[in-house]
């Protein structure tokens, strides 16, 4: 999850430049060694968290409607990333070196999270676009936390010249083998599930159309080894309540996992929390998975200045964390909203977090 003029950062494993002791260092040396670093660098640092369960600016950060709320209390926070650099804005050649230097910090090529002809226009649209579908997702997996039920329209937008599903834009996905589609998720596992035996795919010439079956054939990518319709889609959901969201300062998907465990405690009776301070990260899907993030380091540091005592990590990211956990700071694994729900519950009625699994330090 990424603040104003930053990006928030999925996964990735990228190398920080390790640099040697050198005793003695003068600040001029710093100057002259500041002056050689090429300026196509980006930099890190903790931003500030947001509590999903609170207010901001004077107003409930989620703010639920259609279905009963009950009252709550602790922490559920978010966590961002300050970036600096790239198509975000120039930064200076000192500050790379001072992240460098900085434990707490972290500088690596603008090339590892941008592509070069990027524009800041275009991070600011991908990070509007990435916090949309990451509300909808905590949404959809809220409701099937909670057993509600919820509708999805999957609308073709096009496809491609050599795709196995010959439909038009307008037409609406219905089934999938005769089951109901309910998420774009749900799609995708029954194709990687038949791998690649043909489908029997319900459709409708727009949202209210009669449905029809087609059979087809689904293709692999060999790039990612998961097989294709060859079909561009958009999820438009009908959820059985509402939720506003009162942040519009942060763009990104990595804080899915924070909203749907606040709008599950809001929509629970009971204080999820026990009054703790937990803090986390980590993107969600309409089936309830906690995927991987990048700049986690800088988020745990966020989370610890900020109060927390406990910090709940995408398991996908438990090889970044070791080593790097602040000082008084338990961070729990998590892979489903089903394991962070859990996690919170039982640290909020006295739990040991030691006792969950763990990314150890």
């Amino acid at each position: 999850m990424s603040h104003p003029k930053t990006r928030s950062l999925r996964s990735r494993k990228i190398r920080r430049p390790q640099l040697g002791t050198v005793a003695g260092v003068a600040t001029l040396g710093l100057v002259a060694a500041g002056a050689l670093i090429p300026p196509d660098f980006v930099t890190e640092g903790a931003g500030p968290t947001f509590n999903t369960i609170g207010e901001y600016k004077g107003k409930q950060l989620l703010s639920i409607s259609g279905h009963p709320t009950y009252p709550t209390d602790g922490n559920l926070d978010m966590t961002t990333v300050y970036v600096a650099g790239g198509p975000n804005g120039a930064t200076s050649a000192l500050n790379v070196l001072s992240a460098w230097f900085n434990k707490d910090a972290t500088a690596l090529p603008a090339a590892a999270l941008y592509e070069p002809t990027m524009t800041q226009q275009q991070v600011s649209s991908q990070n509007t676009a990435d916090m949309t579908n990451s509300q909808n997702s905590a949404q959809a997996a809220a409701a099937k936390y909670l057993d509600l039920d919820y509708s999805t329209t999957l609308t073709v937008q096009g496809s491609t010249p050599d795709g196995a599903a010959k439909l038009s834009k307008g037409d609406v996905l219905k089934s999938v083998n005769g089951e109901q589609l309910k998420s774009y998720d749900q799609l995708k596992q029954a194709l990687a599930d038949g791998k690649g035996a043909p489908v029997d795919l319900g459709y409708s010439h727009g949202k209210d159309g009669e449905e029809e079956t087609v059979t087809v054939t689904p293709k692999k990518d060999d790039s990612s080894g998961e097989y294709r319709l060859g079909l561009y889609l958009k999820s438009d959901y009908d959820f059985p309540f509402h939720v506003d969201y009162g942040l519009d300062s942060v763009g990104g998907p990595s804080a899915g996992m924070m909203f749907t465990l606040g709008i599950i405690d809001e929509m629970t009776d009971g204080k999820m929390t026990g009054g703790k301070h937990f803090a986390g990260t980590g993107t969600i899907d309409a089936q309830g998975k906690v995927g991987p993030i990048g700049g986690i380091r800088q988020k745990m540091i966020g989370a610890k200045n900020d109060g927390a005592s406990i910090f709940l990590a995408p398991s996908e990211n438990c090889d970044e964390v070791k080593g790097h956990i602040p000082d008084g700071l338990s961070v729990v694994s998590v892979s489903s909203i089903d394991d962070a729900a859990q996690a919170v519950e039982k640290v909020g009625q006295g739990e040991d977090p030691s006792s969950l699994p763990q990314c150890t330090g």
